[in-house]
């Protein structure tokens, strides 16, 4: 049985975390303040995906490359739920 990250790219098109096609309007607009789950993982899977460079995401959304660079690696260690802001501590501490 083959399974998909929760983030990934199909050869017809990029899939968002909410596994419906991702499109440059669908990511969270610029003066973004509130990040929750669902739009964190869509900037990700759009930087992965190449809707928008690193450089370009960390620009629209004020950004440092760290910052993102986090939010991909809770992805990849602990799936979406390692994005939550108050799961940050734990996570960092397995």
């Amino acid at each position: 049985m083959n399974q998909r990250s929760p983030i990934h790219e199909l050869a017809d098109g990029l899939i968002g975390p909410d596994g419906r096609g991702l499109r440059l309007e669908d990511l969270p607009p610029p003066d973004t303040k509130r990040w929750v789950i669902r739009r964190k993982a869509m900037v990700v899977a759009a930087v992965r995906g190449g809707l928008i460079t690193l450089e370009e995401a960390c620009a629209r959304y004020s950004l440092s490359v760290e910052e993102f660079l986090s939010w991909q690696r809770a992805i990849e260690s602990h799936g979406l739920p390692g994005l939550r802001a108050t799961r940050v501590q734990l996570y960092r501490d397995l």
